[in-house]
């Protein structure tokens, strides 16, 4: 599917979803703005790197921005003024479950109060759809698998979590105040090229190829939904022009959590196939043609045991199922990590 001839507000450009997502835009023909603050959770080379890719389209402008300056983000939309944005594409957030025992304050900084302020940007410059990230964590210890965005999601195990569930409440406050449409995307364990090097795939094919051990949490049994890239992307793009509306069949007295009465609504993007760790690692070694030095330990506070999408909404309301296989997404990743870090 193409979309064009929009103008669209990507957060988190320099980002790993959001620099595939800018340039699946651009090149489809629509007027992408792109934002980040370009901060050094991880590599900022990288970064750096994948912003130097888009800065070569000439329907690309960036600002190092950071979303929790709420002075920045009222002059961007203001500059806007002649060509406001059709639709904001919220991507820029703090990150990774673990680092969030460590720094809980950037979470709050980042998800919470960055959140707010698109909120509040969208809400006084009449733009007509806002997405945004939310995450495969939001399910936190559910048992029902596959997570369904019909599921009680109310007991997160790690602030990342937690932020990411009061992102959907927030905006589904601003799609009932003010008739602001918002649609949630629940990712699910995202890899690929130009990755996040915090990712476990990435930093795994990084210890393998230097001959340092991995730590294999949970003994390898971990379950997740890995999504290949260019599936998320797909999703996204086809998200973008289903500009959510009021749901007449939306029941108080049995409430719905991934639809409303209001002009919002929750998918998942996921793959739909959970795969184990220990397998994963095993389709890594067969691309990296090296055997991994294994530290087996047990589940790490903060998180879940599996990740399971269902995806039965996205196929419904966009016709579009993720279907990358993880032995031909591996294959990609290792060939693009080879040439990259050469």
């Amino acid at each position: 599917m193409k979309l064009k001839n929009k103008n669209i507000l990507v957060t988190g450009a320099a980002g790993f979803i959001g620099f595939h997502l800018s340039r699946r835009l651009l090149d489809d023909g629509n007027d992408v703005v792109g934002i980040d603050n370009i901060n050094d959770y991880y590599d900022v080379n990288l970064k750096l790197a994948r912003l130097a890719s888009l800065q070569k389209y000439s329907n690309f402008n960036f600002y190092k921005i950071d979303i929790a300056d709420l002075h920045d983000m009222e002059a961007l939309f203001a500059s806007q003024h002649k060509a406001a944005f059709d639709v904001v594409i919220n991507l820029a957030a703090q990150a990774g479950v673990r680092y969030s025992l460590k720094n809980p304050h950037s979470y709050i900084i980042s998800n919470i109060v960055g959140f707010t302020n698109i909120l509040e940007c969208c809400r006084y410059n009449r733009v007509k759809h806002l997405v945004f990230a939310s995450s495969s964590s939001i399910y936190g210890i559910n048992a029902t698998i596959p997570f369904s965005v019909s599921h009680n999601v109310d007991h997160p195990v790690s602030l990342y979590a937690a932020s990411k569930k009061a992102n959907e409440l927030m905006a589904h406050t601003y799609a009932h105040l003010y008739g602001l449409p918002c649609t949630g995307l629940r990712f699910f364990t995202v890899y690929g090229p130009w990755g996040r090097p915090d990712m476990a795939y990435f930093s795994f094919t990084k210890a393998i190829m230097e001959g340092k051990p991995i730590d294999v949490f949970n003994f390898g049994k971990m379950k997740r939904d890995f999504t290949y890239i260019d599936d998320i992307i797909e999703g996204v793009v086809r998200v973008i022009d289903k500009i959510p509306q009021p749901n007449p069949d939306w029941d108080r007295t049995n409430p719905d959590p991934g639809s409303s009465y209001a002009p919002y609504k929750l998918y998942n993007i996921g793959n739909n196939n959970p795969v184990e760790l220990i397998r994963f690692i095993e389709i890594l070694e067969n691309n990296l043609d090296k055997k991994a030095r294994k530290n087996m330990l047990p589940m790490q506070q903060g998180d879940i045991p599996v990740t399971y999408a269902n995806v039965d909404d996205l196929i419904k309301d966009v016709d579009f199922k993720p279907s990358t296989p993880l032995e031909e997404g591996l294959k990609k990743f290792v060939e693009w990590y080879r040439s990259h870090y050469r």
